[in-house]
C-alpha cells in the first residue's frame, strides 16, 4: 500500500470512530508499529490529526456544522450506543423523576425501559411514543417540531420545561471537548439541554466514542456539568475533569 493510501485509510477510519489504537492501525492497514508511528507523527505535524497516549484521535478544534438525519443516526455505531442505552436504563428507578433528550442513543435508551414506575418527560416524539407503549407514565413538551431529529424544541417547549424538576436527565451531544464543552449544532435545542440539566439532580450525557474531540456550534454546558456513559474514552483531560463511565460490554 503506498503511503498515502495508508494515510487515507487511516484518516477514513479516525473520521468514523474518533479515535483508534496503535495496534487497531496496524491490524487496519497490515503495517508495522513502526511505519503507523510515522503516519501519525507526520499527519499530527499538518494539523490533521491529535497524538494521544497509545493511539490517535481527531483534532479536538474538528468542527460539526451539519447534523444528520435521525434514521442516519440510529444505525451509526448502533452496537455501541445499545451498550450505552442498556447500561443508562439501569440508572432508572421507579422514584425518578426523568428528562429524557430527543436523540438516538437516547431513544435506545427509551427501548431498553421496562416495568418502569418513573415519571418520564421527553422532547422527543418517538421516545414518547416508545415510552407510552411500555405502559409508562410520560410527557411530552409542546412547541415546534424539528424535522431533522424529530425533537420538540423553541420558547413554548423551553418554557414548559421550566415547570419541572428531574432527579436525573439523560441527554445527548454533537461533540464532547474539554475546552469547548459539550456542544450541538442548533440553538433551540442547546436551550433545552441546558434548562433540563439546570433543572436535574443529575445529569448523563451518553455518547459513543466517535462525539469525543468534536466542537458543533452551540454550547450547552462544560464538560463537568454531567457525568458521561460511552463505550470508550481515550481523552484522559476529560476522565480527569468529570466522571466517564466506559461500558465494554
Amino acid at each position: 500500500m503506498l503511503t498515502y493510501e495508508r494515510k487515507e485509510k487511516l484518516l477514513a477510519f479516525l473520521a468514523d470512530r474518533g479515535t483508534a489504537s496503535i495496534n487497531q492501525l496496524t491490524a487496519l492497514l497490515s503495517a508495522s508499529e513502526a511505519t503507523v508511528r510515522r503516519d501519525l507523527t507526520e499527519l499530527a505535524a499538518a494539523g490533521r490529526i491529535r497524538k494521544v497516549r497509545g493511539g490517535a484521535a481527531l483534532p479536538s478544534h474538528e468542527f460539526l456544522n451539519r447534523e444528520d438525519p435521525v434514521l442516519v443516526k440510529m444505525e451509526n455505531h448502533r452496537d455501541e450506543k445499545t451498550r450505552i442505552a442498556r447500561y443508562a436504563a439501569g440508572l432508572i428507578f421507579d422514584d425518578d423523576y426523568v428528562f429524557i433528550d430527543a436523540g438516538s442513543t437516547t431513544f435506545l435508551l427509551a427501548s431498553f425501559i421496562e416495568n418502569s414506575r418513573a415519571t418520564f418527560v421527553t422532547n422527543g416524539i418517538s421516545h414518547a411514543h416508545e415510552l407510552a407503549k411500555k405502559g409508562c407514565r410520560v410527557m411530552i413538551l409542546g412547541g415546534d417540531l424539528k424535522d431533522t431529529t424529530e425533537a420538540v424544541i423553541g420558547a413554548v417547549a423551553a418554557a414548559n420545561l421550566q415547570r419541572y424538576n428531574f432527579s436525573k436527565a439523560f441527554l445527548g451531544a454533537n461533540g464532547i471537548a474539554l475546552k469547548q464543552g459539550l456542544t450541538t449544532t442548533d440553538t433551540d435545542e442547546a436551550t433545552i439541554k441546558a434548562i433540563a440539566m439546570e433543572k436535574s439532580f443529575v445529569s448523563y450525557v451518553l455518547t459513543d466514542a466517535s462525539k469525543f474531540g468534536k466542537v458543533a456550534a452551540v454550547k450547552f454546558a462544560p464538560v463537568n456539568r454531567a457525568c458521561i456513559i460511552c463505550d470508550r474514552c481515550d481523552d484522559e483531560e476529560i476522565k480527569q475533569n468529570t466522571v466517564v463511565k466506559e461500558v465494554t460490554e
